[in-house]
């Protein structure tokens, strides 16, 4: 009766040790991932201000350099898994995202919304095809209507600046850039990203 108990004992101990170290990577690999992103994010701005609204694009990088005297404050999310809205399979995707603010203040803001906010960008994700989700574009998309959403519970409406199908409805176009609104969110970081 006292070895039955003894080797039950060395199982559990090597499966949670096991268990950690596979939360540690896990945890360093999201790290990483999202340092990555970050760096590829901010690779692509400059490239981006050289179009017509290179005058507008330039404001807010300057704007954000003269404000930051801090550094950035980051409001991760719970991952998100949610099914996809592909009709032939049953696809699936996890994701993990955090946001980037520039004030402090505003990060517990956000966090006093988080159950809102939440349902928000389930909701973007739900109506999302694996296709759209496999490219970079897609990606960015993605990541312009989280920013979007995750603001919105707040009471700020950000509009569809970049948006094709709004390109084509030009007044409605011109009036959301005379009541453009600049976001608190100054970036969605993707931390995790898995289509199944």
């Amino acid at each position: 009766m006292a070895t039955a108990p003894a080797a039950e004992s060395p199982a559990p101990k090597g499966g949670g040790s096991k268990k950690l170290i596979i939360i540690i990577a896990a945890v360093l690999v999201l790290v990483l991932v999202g340092g990555g992103a970050a760096v590829l994010l901010l690779k692509k701005k400059p490239p981006a201000e050289d179009g017509e609204d290179g005058a507008e694009a330039t404001e807010a990088p300057v704007k954000a350099h003269a404000k930051s005297d801090h550094p950035p404050t980051f409001v991760p999310l719970d991952p998100f898994t949610v099914n996809l809205a592909d009709k032939d399979v049953d696809r699936f995707a996890q994701i993990g995202v955090t946001l980037q603010v520039e004030d402090p203040k505003f990060a517990d803001q956000i966090k006093a919304y988080m159950p809102a906010i939440r349902s928000n960008v389930l909701m973007v994700l739900a109506h999302k095809t694996a296709a759209e989700l496999l490219t970079r574009e897609g990606k960015e998309k993605l990541a312009k209507d989280i920013m979007r959403e995750s603001v919105r519970p707040m009471g700020i409406e950000l509009g569809e600046d970049e948006d094709e199908p709004a390109a084509s409805d030009a007044p409605k176009k011109k009036k959301k850039k005379k009541a453009h609104v600049e976001s608190p969110v100054t970036q969605v970081l993707f931390s995790n990203f898995i289509v199944q």
